[in-house]
């Protein structure tokens, strides 16, 4: 386990691939707290890709994409979804338009697949980033976890793999 992991710098070091599994169906980490807060009372989501709170992502994105990298996110939710997911729904435009991928998997077509126990983000398939949050969804001490054994990377890939394959482009996918 490697402590002080830089999320970026592994995204800004992948070559060809970054994919990330989404497992929670609510989150609560602090940085989302205002933009959540203010969804909640008006039901309008921030999606504009240059505000001040979705440029740095839409920027690191985009230079991995134009860089070679695939970046694909997938989300196993449980249905019918939460407030949060609802949320999380109305900023994906956000992320197509950075260049991810996006797919969506409710939870009980997921029921045959071995899956990890969190979050992840897999670089290159030879690194995974596991992502440790509380009961509350907020990050975790340590939050992040990186890891590279290969045998433990090659099960998350094939899980995230497994998920993909099931999973509905967001395009498509209809909230219930």
């Amino acid at each position: 386990m490697q402590q002080n992991v830089s999320f970026d710098e592994l995204l800004k070091a992948a070559q060809h691939s970054a994919v990330h599994l989404e497992m929670r169906d609510t989150y609560g980490v602090g940085d989302e707290a205002e933009d959540f807060g203010s969804w909640r009372r008006t039901g309008r989501r921030d999606t504009d890709p240059a505000s001040e709170y979705w440029a740095p992502w839409v920027d690191l994105i985009q230079n991995a994409v134009n860089r070679g990298v695939n970046v694909r996110r997938a989300r196993i939710v449980s249905e019918p979804v939460t407030e949060y997911i609802r949320y999380e729904h109305a900023g994906t435009v956000v992320n197509v338009h950075a260049g991810e991928q996006v797919r969506w998997l409710p939870r009980r077509q997921a029921v045959e697949l071995m899956l990890p126990g969190c979050d992840l983000w897999i670089f290159d398939g030879r690194q995974v980033l596991f992502n440790h949050f509380t009961g509350a969804g907020e990050w975790s001490d340590p939050g992040l976890e990186l890891r590279t054994e290969r045998h433990l990377v090659k099960q998350c890939a094939d899980a995230f793999e497994a998920v993909w394959e099931r999973a509905t482009p967001h395009a498509q996918y209809e909230l219930l």
